[in-house]
């Protein structure tokens, strides 16, 4: 055998303490050098890949040690040459391009994840590894969790990346569940700015149609909201003419309404992890700054940008002051958020679920359209539908077992 053989060498059984160490102990002992190494556990079982360079043509040594302390610890041990032409293969491999898929949903099946292991496969990817993001699914149903999250972390050069995000949205129509696929990078790491739309996203309601609704205009007023979220008509023109209706409406009802918000399912959770592991929290709202002071004030948090309603001697006018916070806005406001706090574009995230909210979420590192409309899902590279707002931790990559220590 050459002095510098390089040797795979696979352990797998019953996972107990001390098998790292106790293997590793053996390869300190003839001066090897580990070229990679790997673990993995799934129900108590243990599977543990090293691959190891000899220094002093000791292999065979190695290998006998090996053998006998997987009999003494009950393990199975699987040995494999690897040539030098393949390891130097395998080493320029690793400079391709990575990526991150995540799976997302109350519950996920074999279906689901078959069909994104075989769009997977059909883009010429390689799964490096999965990992489970979500507790584990409990056997008594009554007492399931109501979340399921899975990455997978994937290799190479999409065949067509355009066709497999398409893909990946379809997926998530016909099978219920969400999908994002981001290119595995630093920023992702270290995102530190998320930017939520209000209406409909941080809160479940638009506000300006509960205030229409008390001035007795609630059916106009919801018929021009809804076709601006759709993009049917310009998002400026009809913020007046929606806002004209307002006229006369009392001061104190924005005090009312604002209140009892209806706080969107998974924010309370979202905001608190975000908060405690350094995140900068902006509410940019085509809604009203009124309500998302109110939200700012509640969740303290650190920046709210949205459109001021006139207000004389206690009653709305119709009309509003300043420029309006329109899709475009939005877009400036992330940016100028992004630089005042020394961040880089790649490390924001955008939510949110309307057409006015498309512009922030094209050029955010991850863009997420939340429960929204079909013309912004089919726009953006991310979104979620299936689940609360807390599901974008599992985009961000957490896992539960770190969130429930926060």
């Amino acid at each position: 055998m050459n002095a510098n053989e390089i040797i795979l060498v696979n352990f797998s059984g019953q996972d107990k303490p001390g098998v790292t160490a106790a293997l590793s102990g053996i390869l300190a002992k003839y001066d090897a050098i580990i070229l990679d190494i790997g673990q993995a556990g799934i129900h108590n079982m243990l599977s543990l890949g090293i691959l190891f360079q000899t220094t002093n043509g000791k292999s065979g040594e190695i290998m006998k040690d090996m053998l006998f302390k997987s009999y003494e610890l009950d393990i199975h041990i699987v040995f494999k040459a690897i040539e030098d032409e393949d390891y130097s293969k395998w080493v320029s491999m690793q400079g391709k391009n990575r990526y991150i898929i995540t799976l997302l949903g109350k519950m996920l099946s074999a279906k689901q994840i078959a069909a994104v292991t075989e769009l997977v496969n059909e883009q010429g990817l390689n799964i490096d590894g999965i990992t489970r993001l979500t507790g584990r699914v409990h056997l008594d149903e009554k007492i399931r969790a109501t979340k399921a999250s899975v990455e997978f972390s994937v290799r190479g050069t999409p065949s067509n990346k355009d066709e497999m995000q398409k893909k990946f949205m379809e997926i998530s129509a016909n099978l219920e569940m969400d999908i994002s696929f981001q290119e595995e990078s630093m920023y992702r790491r270290t995102r530190r700015l998320i930017c939520f739309d209000m209406d409909s996203t941080l809160i479940e309601t638009e506000v300006i149609d509960e205030l229409a609704m008390r001035n007795g205009v609630g059916e106009e007023v919801k018929a021009i909201t809804e076709s601006a979220m759709r993009g049917e008509i310009d998002f400026a023109e009809s913020f007046e003419k929606r806002v004209s209706l307002l006229k006369g409406l009392d001061e104190s009802v924005m005090h009312e309404i604002a209140q009892n918000l209806p706080i969107t399912e998974g924010a309370d959770r979202l905001i608190r992890v975000l908060q405690k592991i350094g995140f900068k929290i902006a509410i940019l709202s085509g809604g009203f700054s009124y309500f998302g002071n109110y939200l700012k004030d509640k969740y303290k948090l650190d920046y709210v940008y949205a459109n001021e309603l006139e207000i004389e001697n206690g009653i709305l006018t119709g009309r509003h002051l300043g420029d309006i916070v329109d899709g475009k806005r939005k877009a400036e406001l992330l940016r100028l958020i992004a630089q005042v706090e020394k961040l880089d574009i790649r490390q924001t995230v955008a939510v949110g679920d309307g057409a006015n909210d498309l512009p922030m979420i094209s050029i955010a590192g991850l863009g997420i359209a939340f429960h929204a409309k079909p013309k912004v899902k089919e726009n953006a590279k991310q979104s979620i539908s299936t689940i609360g707002l807390d599901g974008i931790l599992y985009f961000l990559g957490y896992k539960d077992s770190h969130l429930d220590e926060m």
